[in-house]
Parts: C-alpha cells; structure tokens; sequence
C-alpha cells in the first residue's frame, strides 16, 4: 500500500495513464487500418513514438508500472487457459515430436545470433552471447548483466527481437490468409461465450488469476505470472465446476497495456543505436524465422498440422505475444503456448550454462 500512495503521489500514475490512453488510440488507429493484431501493434508504435518525443519532458526515473503490466499478463494466461480442453491429451504424441524440434532449434538459433551480433555487430562476447537468447526475455537481462553483458545494448536488442517478430509474424500470416489476424471482432469470435453475468464472472476471473500467478511465482514457473494463472483458469475449466470466460474488452486492454510497457522502451535509446539495432536484430529475427520456417515445414509433412500454427510455435517472440496471435487465428493457443514456454525454458538452461563458460574463460567466446 505505501509503494502504491507513493506512485500517484509522484504523478507517474497520471502519466501512466496518459501513455495508455496514447496506446488506446494507436490501437483503434490500427483497427481501422486493419493492421495485423492492432490494439497490440498500434499501442506499441504510438506509444513508442510519443515517449521519444517527450523524453525531455518526462521525469528520470519514469517506468512502465511492472505490476499494472503483470496483472493484462494474467489476463492473457486465463484467456489462454479457458480454450484448454480434455482433448487436448490427445495430442501428446504430436507435442513430444514437436519439443524434441524445439529441442534442437533453441541451440541452433542461439548459435547464428550470437555470430551475428560477434561479428556482425562487433559486439562484446558476453554482450553478444545473451544479446542472441532467442527467448527469456527479462533473464536475459538479469543474468547477462550480471556476467558482464552491456544492459543497454541487451535490453535494445532483447526487446526489438520481441517486437519485430510481434511484427512480422502476423503481417505474414494476413498474407497468407488473406485477411488480418488479431481484431477485436476475431477474438470475440474464439474466445467462449460468457456463461454467467459479468458482475458473477469478474471475481472468479480475479481469484483464478491471483491464485494462478501467486503459485506461478512459488513454484518458479516459467513466465509465471502467464503460465500460472493460464494452468489455473485450465483446471477450473476442466474440472467442469464452472466454466470461465473473458469479456472481449477485457482482452482489448491486455493488449493496450502490453503494448503500451513495450514502447515504453524506447525511451532512454538514443536514435542511432536504435536504427543500428534494428539493423542486427533484422539479421537476427530473419535467420530464426527462416529456422522456424524449416521446422513448421518438416513437422507440416510428418504431422499434417497447418503451416501457420507450426510457424508460430517456432516464431521467438514473446510468450503472451505469439499466444494472442494464435488465439486469433483459431489455433490451440494452450498448444502454441506451451512450445513458447519450452523454448524459454531451453534457453534459460543454455544461458545457465553459457554464463559458467564465460565466467571460467573470461569471455573469450
């Protein structure tokens, strides 16, 4: 409570909010261009824009309120817990081939980013090697920080691979379609019909997500405040006791806000290193997706499974991203997810191991 009186008190709530209106109104912007995942993409971009604009203006320490990104976070994961079905055991033969694939991409991508940014970019070993995570976003920083890695060329390149995959992922895929993914009307359309009245259905939302993310949090799972209450909202459903819904508005404020916390980023970057950053992180995320098109292509042929769900399976970008992404297009978000959380999982491990070789051979990688 005091940490809470202390940030209105800075009037850092007031610019919160400020920022997320700007972020409500990329989105609907976005909407009305039909812009791939707009309420996402466009509260990123215009909030990206408004914060480098006004950086001047705005106070030293203005960040993003994690909390306030942490609880839309759990809005994401119940959402993606609710579409969880029995079925789904069924398809744990297909799940085990395509994890032991991902088993194999995560050091390979790792590897060809990491060359990218050595050489390439002429970056420091240890700055390179965690600058080429294709996963663990927030991990990342923290243990390549803490090894020597450069946090501000890190956080520059950890962030943009999130953003232009977010980016590219869904414009291809509208492509290939032939229509946008990610609209207010397509969610609407996947997400299950509200089994109860709003006012009945918003404290079990609540209780669900806070329980979920609580344990999420204990228990140390990946992504937790995600994966927590997406398992949590999964075994209520499951359970049959009652069955849990999200009003579609409800989804659309996730959006805003996480889009919102990552355009936020942008604000202490000067402007060369970012142009210079998305030069390399272009490198980067075309060599992964070019991985992950291999992958979705050899699995489609054994498997059968559509090219377009594979091919967000083995995208790196965020866990909530990919999974609002795969939501839209009536794929197994549940399925998507859980590939995403793998993948974070490898490459937490493969950083673990990384930073002991580092720390032993004093960063001569």
């Amino acid at each position: 409570m005091p940490k809470m009186i202390d940030f209105l008190r800075s009037g850092q709530a007031a610019l919160t909010a400020l920022l997320l209106g700007f972020g409500a109104i990329g989105g609907f912007l976005a909407s009305l261009l039909q812009i791939p995942m707009p309420w996402l993409t466009g509260s990123l971009a215009l909030s990206a824009v408004v914060v480098r604009f006004t950086r001047h203006k705005l106070p030293e320490n203005f960040q993003f309120p994690p909390k306030i990104r942490e609880i839309f976070i759990a809005v994401i994961g119940i959402m993606i817990g609710v579409q969880v079905q029995p079925e789904f055991l069924q398809d744990l033969p297909l799940i085990a081939l395509s994890l032991t694939l991902m088993t194999l991409y995560v050091p390979v991508a790792h590897s060809i980013n990491y060359l990218i940014y050595r050489h390439a970019g002429g970056y420091p070993a240890a700055t390179a090697y965690f600058a080429a995570a294709p996963g663990g976003l927030m991990e990342s920083l923290v243990i390549g920080e803490k090894h020597g890695a450069d946090p501000t060329l890190l956080a520059l390149q950890q962030f943009l691979r999130v953003i232009l995959v977010i980016t590219v992922v869904p414009l291809a895929i509208s492509l290939w379609i032939g229509s946008p993914v990610g609209s207010a009307d397509g969610l609407a359309q996947q997400l299950p019909k509200m089994s109860l009245p709003l006012w009945q259905m918003l404290p079990l939302l609540v209780i669900t997500g806070a329980v979920g993310a609580v344990v999420g949090r204990r228990i140390k799972l990946p992504a937790g405040h995600l994966t927590g209450p997406l398992i949590a909202a999964a075994l209520v459903n499951v359970s049959g006791l009652v069955s849990l819904s999200l009003p579609v508005w409800l989804v659309v404020v996730a959006q805003i806000v996480i889009g919102a916390s990552l355009g936020m980023r942008f604000l202490n970057m000067g402007a060369a290193l970012i142009v210079r950053g998305i030069g390399l992180s272009a490198l980067s995320v075309g060599a992964m997706l070019g991985l992950g098109v291999l992958c979705a292509l050899s699995l489609g042929w054994v498997t059968g499974q559509p090219f377009d769900v594979l091919l967000i399976c083995f995208s790196p970008g965020g866990v909530t991203e990919m999974s609002l992404i795969a939501l839209s297009l009536a794929a197994n978000p549940a399925y998507v997810t859980l590939h995403h959380i793998y993948r974070i999982f490898l490459t937490v491990i493969l950083m673990g191991f990384g930073a002991k070789y580092l720390t032993r051979n004093n960063s001569n990688i």
